[in-house]
């Protein structure tokens, strides 16, 4: 287990735990409540599960009564509340506090409301992304996001991480697709931000809530925006000798005005695990393949295809197949669904990055990246949304080796670090939380930082949701607050104080 700087626990909440737990009961009676050191251990971790740490208390409200009563006891306690969803998050945002309460929301898991003349749905934010789809296609409709864990991650931990998929290339991530939230603060007030609307007035908070990471709020209410499917879908399968020419093709295509319903990459490493898991008809003998799928009408698939296959063959590719049937264009994208745990079938452990970079700096950061390999001695295998240009990669370690989990940590930061320098930034959906926490100050300075913790800051002053998370330094709120005062003199003496 790596070591991990946490926020200090509060002795005087573990010595009141037995309260903790009888209050919470009363808030949430029945089996609301998960206090024995058995029925804690499976909610030690998210899907990051180098990190871990047993909760005080877990609780498993099922109304947004229960939810605005827990968050106010906690509140009026000084109780640290972590908000988690299906679990999967894979940069550590879950992860429990010894001294604090985790609140899970898979009770929540009912679709409430499908408008489709106004082409929305309404959801808790315990129903899986899968699920949203799947209760909407009987009428040619879709929720567009498609993160790869889609059939487990919950669509309100979506929200948090804003997460995004094979097609939010072209159909957008989750900030994209989520029109309104209802959310309770930790001071146990409920908002209800959005809605069915097309626009509301005022501040565009939801652009605040989507990617917030559990840091300002529960969610408990999602109206997600669904989409007609379209006419036609067709992949093609393109298989490179080199990274850097599919790295290449990747921008050629963008560059051509070509926007894809999904654009993926794998290298070789992947291919085979993906391949042998599968049995995709992936081309072994290819160092780097690509899938890219075309949507809309008939006739401009066909146009396009032919467009992107030139694209192909003019970067040198060994290998090029066409969908014929939406059942070949699912086996094509089969592969790269099952990569994550097709890769663990090589490796004892492995580390799934998230990175994001200009698509024109493709083939530049895969070749760093294959020194970066060579200098820790760790294989790495890319599997990632090339069209957006969000890296990632799977360092493959063995955590019984002394030493191999550091070097896969410190390849990481190293990977990160080169994102920001090309001119990218350290996630593209998969959040912050405790992974990428101590590298933001890689991409932001202190202003920067400050001004976000003051976000923070207005909707939970003390500073009790998901503490220890995104920043790497939580200063307290009255701290921000403070005015610089220089000999004696304030700043601009002119403006009104109040």
């Amino acid at each position: 287990m790596t070591a991990l700087r946490m926020p200090e626990p509060d002795a005087g909440v573990f010595a009141r735990r037995a309260e903790i737990v009888r209050r919470l009961g009363e808030i949430v009676p029945g089996e609301g409540v998960i206090a024995d050191a058995r029925g804690l251990a499976p909610y030690e971790s998210d899907g990051v599960t180098v990190y871990a740490q047993a909760p005080l208390v877990v609780v498993l409200p099922e109304t947004v009564e229960q939810v605005s009563r827990v968050l106010a006891y906690c509140h009026q306690e000084g109780i640290k509340v972590v908000p988690r969803g299906a679990g999967t998050s894979l940069s550590g945002g879950a992860l429990p506090l010894a001294d604090g309460v985790l609140m899970s929301m898979m009770k929540f898991n009912r679709v409430l409301d499908i408008d489709f003349p106004n082409r929305c749905a309404v959801v808790q934010p315990g129903v899986t992304n899968l699920g949203i789809t799947r209760a909407v296609e009987h009428e040619g409709f879709y929720y567009a996001p498609d993160p790869s864990s889609q059939i487990a991650c919950s669509i309100g931990g979506n929200v948090a991480e804003n997460s995004g998929g094979v097609h939010c290339l072209k159909y957008g991530l989750t900030t994209n697709n989520v029109l309104g939230v209802e959310m309770v603060l930790m001071d146990g007030t409920v908002l209800r931000i959005g809605g069915k609307h097309l626009d509301s007035p005022g501040y565009d908070l939801m652009g605040l809530i989507v990617g917030s990471e559990g840091l300002l709020g529960v969610v408990t209410e999602v109206t997600v925006r669904i989409l007609r499917a379209p006419e036609t879908a067709r992949a093609v399968l393109v298989g490179f000798n080199s990274s850097e020419a599919g790295g290449q093709t990747v921008a050629d295509i963008i560059a051509a005005g070509i926007i894809p319903g999904g654009m993926e990459m794998m290298d070789r490493p992947a291919i085979h695990a993906a391949e042998d898991f599968v049995h995709a008809g992936y081309p072994r003998d290819a160092e780097a393949l690509l899938i890219v799928e075309l949507d809309g009408p008939a006739a401009e698939v066909s146009h396009l295809i032919e467009r992107v296959a030139e694209i192909a063959r003019g970067n040198g590719c060994v290998d090029l197949r066409v969908s014929n049937s939406d059942a070949e264009r699912l086996v094509f994208w089969a592969g790269r669904k099952a990569a994550f745990p097709a890769v663990g079938r090589i490796s004892p452990d492995y580390l799934c990055m998230d990175g994001t970079i200009p698509r024109k700096e493709l083939p530049h950061v895969l070749a760093r990246m294959r020194a970066m390999g060579e200098h820790y001695g760790l294989r790495c295998a890319n599997v990632f949304h090339a069209g957006d240009g969000n890296l990632h990669p799977l360092i493959l370690f063995d955590a019984n080796v002394p030493g191999e989990l550091d070097k896969a940590e410190a390849f990481g930061a190293d990977i990160l670090r080169l994102c920001v320098e090309v001119g990218g930034c350290l996630t593209g959906e998969h959040g912050v939380g405790v992974e990428k926490r101590d590298l933001m100050p890689a991409m932001f300075d202190e202003i920067d930082l400050a001004h976000q913790i003051r976000v923070k800051c207005a909707f939970d002053p003390k500073q009790l949701l998901n503490p220890g998370k995104v920043f790497p330094q939580l200063h307290r709120c009255a701290e921000l607050g403070r005015l610089h005062v220089q000999r004696g003199a304030l700043p601009h003496p002119d403006i009104p104080r109040f």
